[in-house]
Order: C-alpha cells, then structure tokens, then sequence
C-alpha cells in the first residue's frame, strides 16, 4: 500500500508491506475437520476449519502431509488454550462441586436409514456431576440445561477404541497410498472412544488427533473420580426371589444390601473381596464375594431395572478406590498416554 511522501522533495510514493485479510475466522470454540463432510473418507493433506458462528475457511490444501499435520497441530492447540480460557472464565460462575472438567468438540457417529455411517459435529463438556452432549457449545449458565443428553458421570464407562500407532503424516500418507493396516477398527477414523451408558446404549465418538484422545480419556477419568469421591455412595432398588432390596455402592464401606422395609442389612462385603462377577445381559447380574473367615466364595444374585448403570457404578467406584491408593495406576492402564509417549 503506497504511503504518503515523507518529504516535498519525494514526488514518488514509497510502499510498504502489509498484512491484507480476505478472510478472518475467530478460533475461539472453533472445529476443524480432515474428513469429507458426513463421512468418514479423509481428505487428502487438507483440512478445514469452522467458527463457532459458521464461518468456514473452506478446505485448505496442502502440498505435503508433514505440512498439514504441522498446520493441524498449530490449530489444535490454539483452539484447545482458548478452550481452556472458556473454561476458567466459566468455572468462575460455578461452585467448587460442579466446575468444568473438560470440553471440547466432537463427531459423533450414526446409522443412516441406509444403514450408512453418518458423522455429525457434537460439543462434549463434563461438569461436576454430569457427561453432557451439545449440539452448539454452551456460551451462557442458561445454555447448560439445554442439552441434548445428560448422564451421570457414575454410571458411564468410557471406552477407547483401537489406535492407529502412527503419526498423523504417516497416517495420512498410508491412506493415501493405500497402505493396508491390521487393526481392528470400526471405520476409517483412527482416534475413536465411545462413552456406553445406561439401558445398554453408547455414543461412538471421533476425534482429528491422538493428542485429543489422550485429554479425552484423562479427563473422563478425573471426571468420574470426583464425582464418586463428592457422590460416596450409590443407592439402586433392586430384587431377589420376589424381595424388594436396596443396594448401597459406598466409597468408604464397599457393597451393601439391606432390605427396604426394615432395613435391616442382608450382608456386605469390601471392594476387595468382590472376586468376579456375571450378568445375563439384561436385568440379572451374580456378584462372588470371598468370605474373609473361611475364604470360601459366595455368591449373591440381584435384579436390577437398570443393570448397565449399576455395572457402570460399580467400575467407576472401584476404579476410584484403586486410583485413591495408587494414583499411578490409572496412568499406566491409559492406552491414549502409552500412544503419545511412545511417540
């Protein structure tokens, strides 16, 4: 752009350089997506990035997959420190037992009537109590409430689907080569997790990068470990031979059942004493507790109307109690962290 004479004597005008935007997309709440729209087909070194009003920047293109995974990356964590500024100003209007965790985009997957795989951005957040699912991020207190889905965090069980053990540029290169990889996944995106809860029923997730996947799944982890340490017991009616009984989850005590009338206690046994355990699939679960006096194992069998919550319950309050005795323990079980170390 020309700029004005610096003295009378210069007739002709200087130039200087300046930056000149055709485009600007805020990248506060931001998505960026590798994949063709719906899809689970990767584009080729190429991605695009999508504001939080719509704006997209269209597909931008590269000339080497070691460029755009260099680019992705620049994105990402830009995207992910202004998330975590979203965080804090939010965590600010909230109490200490219902702070914001973690959240962050998504593609959630679903069963076309063609029974085609259809994916569909989702805005995943856990916040004290509760795993919730946006289609929009919430920017306001009120926003909260209108969620799409909202479960306790007790009664979800997160599970990682298998990794592609490579970089992001190698992947992308073997999927452009054609380079067939012997893992068992359920699609084409390589960094998957699935968040199963109550009645049997799952999400099935995606993210763009390992890096994603890793915070994923620690999160969850810290997530429910708050939740049954602030929670510390879990009460569900259940039955048995036609009475009707309470079973009590407790993070100090262990497994409780009494009845619900009398409340008398039926019997109860520490988390380390469950030895194993069996369900049918749908309302029916056998838990086999070892007796500490005789070291025989008994059996107790419940009805639940629920039972997916319960199982869910269970493993969350056990998982908790091991990582309050050994907090390296979640870390070294942590398939997403092995990944990223390991690169």
């Amino acid at each position: 752009a020309p700029s004005s004479p610096s003295s009378p004597i210069a007739n002709e005008p200087k130039y200087e350089k300046r930056w000149l935007d055709t485009l600007s997309v805020p990248l506060s709440m931001a998505r960026i997506s590798r994949y063709k729209t719906g899809t689970d087909k990767l584009r080729s070194n190429a991605f695009e990035v999508l504001a939080l009003d719509g704006i997209s920047t269209g597909i931008l293109q590269f000339y080497t997959a070691q460029e755009s995974a260099d680019w992705l990356r620049a994105m990402s964590t830009n995207i992910s420190d202004l998330t975590l500024q979203n965080m804090k100003m939010a965590n600010k209007c909230c109490s200490p037992s219902d702070q914001v965790i973690h959240m962050g985009w998504v593609n959630e997957r679903f069963e076309g009537d063609d029974s085609s795989q259809l994916y569909r951005f989702k805005f995943l957040a856990l916040k004290g109590s509760s795993f919730y699912i946006f289609s929009t991020p919430p920017v306001s207190t009120l926003d909260w409430v209108r969620a799409e889905k909202i479960y306790n965090l007790c009664e979800v069980l997160f599970k990682i689907h298998k990794l592609w053990l490579a970089d992001d540029y190698w992947l992308q290169a073997n999927l452009y080569l054609g380079i067939h990889q012997d893992f068992d996944l359920e699609d084409q995106r390589p960094y998957c997790f699935s968040v199963m809860v109550g009645h049997g029923k799952s999400h099935y997730f995606s993210v763009e990068l390992g890096s994603e996947l890793a915070v994923w799944e620690k999160s969850f982890q810290r997530a429910i470990f708050l939740e049954v340490q602030r929670t510390g017991s879990k009460t569900y009616m259940c039955s048995w031979q036609g009475d009707t009984l309470c079973f009590t989850v407790d993070f100090a005590l262990g497994f409780t059942c009494f009845d619900s009338k009398t409340k008398n206690v039926l019997w109860r046994f520490k988390f380390s004493q469950l030895k194993g355990s069996s369900d049918d699939g749908k309302t029916r679960v056998k838990l086999l507790f070892q007796n500490l006096d005789n070291k025989q194992i008994e059996t107790k069998e419940l009805e639940f109307q629920d039972l997916t919550a319960v199982l869910h319950c269970i493993h969350s309050f056990i998982a908790a109690k091991v990582a309050s005795v050994d907090p390296v323990f979640i870390d070294s079980q942590s398939i997403a962290r092995k990944y990223m170390y390991s690169n």
